[in-house]
């Protein structure tokens, strides 16, 4: 599995949208209906699967999938 299928899996816990029906542009509250709660929830879950560590400021300035996973792979490559 790659690791963008892997990040669409988590966020799929979370919303009704399957992860092969997701594309980059979609947006956590306005198009997968994320909560404030679930949001949170999934931020802590992706520092657990990718082994990462998010901070509060810059994750809570992601809007969408494509901005979601850009940050993941910043912060790996700064790891």
């Amino acid at each position: 599995m790659t690791q963008e299928m892997q990040f669409k899996t988590i966020i799929a816990q979370y919303c009704e949208t399957a992860p092969e029906d997701m594309n980059n542009d979609m947006r956590f509250r306005e198009d997968l209906g994320f909560s404030s709660l679930d949001f949170m929830s999934f931020l802590g879950e992706l520092e657990d699967t990718f082994d990462i560590e998010l901070e509060g400021e810059e994750a809570l300035q992601v809007r969408t999938i494509a901005e979601a996973l850009d940050l993941l792979e910043k912060l790996q490559q700064e790891a």
